[in-house]
């Protein structure tokens, strides 16, 4: 027992001690965390955009060209992985930038995955307001897109408020695939230590710690959000 609790010892400082490793791991928290802000900041952006214009088509039969444009954002995106998007982003469309840019890179990518998903939940809940709350506006003066900015968006985000925190979730877990276009995230944090240290137990095991914390700490955030949510509803 003695001799395993030793061995265990010396993985816990090859793995963070030795060389500093544990600064390659603080790096890729902060990527971590400043990718998923960025790129949950673009998706919400995005994903308004984007959902208010198919809603808008689909009730007025206006706005073809840009209902068709984001139609096909949605395909695109919905139909093809997340690590072949970044790949192309990073290897095609920006493979003249510096390679400094690469966070950059990774924002603007996972930033415009979340925004098809978002418009997606956004649409819906739209939908799932009353007709009778678009009438309702009109007949107080307001202009349609008026009544949609004040009185329909801000029920069906509120309504979409469960969804949109399961996005924002799994966009977190996403960026573990940033490590394939060279950022050093957590996951790649990791994989980094564990290479040169032919250990893989606590870099793993670290990050998976991680990533759970950050995963419960949101949850927990977002049910007492709900929460509120609710109870200024009853009041």
């Amino acid at each position: 027992m003695a001799e395993w609790f030793q061995q265990l010892g010396d993985q816990f400082m090859k793995t963070f001690v030795e060389g500093e490793r544990w600064h390659l791991f603080w790096q890729g928290f902060g990527n971590t965390i400043l990718i998923s802000l960025f790129a949950v900041v673009i998706g919400v952006i995005i994903g308004l955009l984007v959902g208010v214009v198919r809603v808008y088509h689909n009730q007025t039969g206006k706005w073809k060209v840009p209902n068709a444009v984001c139609r096909a954002y949605v395909s695109v995106i919905r139909g093809t992985p997340m690590i072949l998007q970044l790949m192309i982003w990073y290897y095609i469309i920006f493979a003249s930038l510096n390679r400094d840019y690469v966070l950059f890179v990774a924002v603007l990518g996972f930033g415009l995955n979340s925004g098809a998903y978002v418009s997606e939940i956004i649409r819906g809940g739209i939908q799932s307001i009353d007709v009778g709350q678009m009438e309702a506006g009109r007949s107080l003066g307001l202009s349609q897109v008026q009544t949609m900015r004040f009185i329909i968006l801000p029920q069906a985000v509120k309504n979409s408020l469960p969804a949109l925190g399961n996005e924002f979730i799994v966009l977190l877990k996403e960026t573990s695939v940033a490590g394939t276009i060279t950022v050093i995230d957590l996951t790649q944090a990791a994989n980094l230590v564990r290479a040169n240290t032919y250990e893989p137990f606590f870099p793993l095991i670290a990050v998976a710690v991680v990533y759970w914390v950050l995963v419960t700490g949101l949850s927990a955030l977002l049910k007492r959000a709900e929460r509120r949510m609710a109870k200024s509803d009853r009041g």
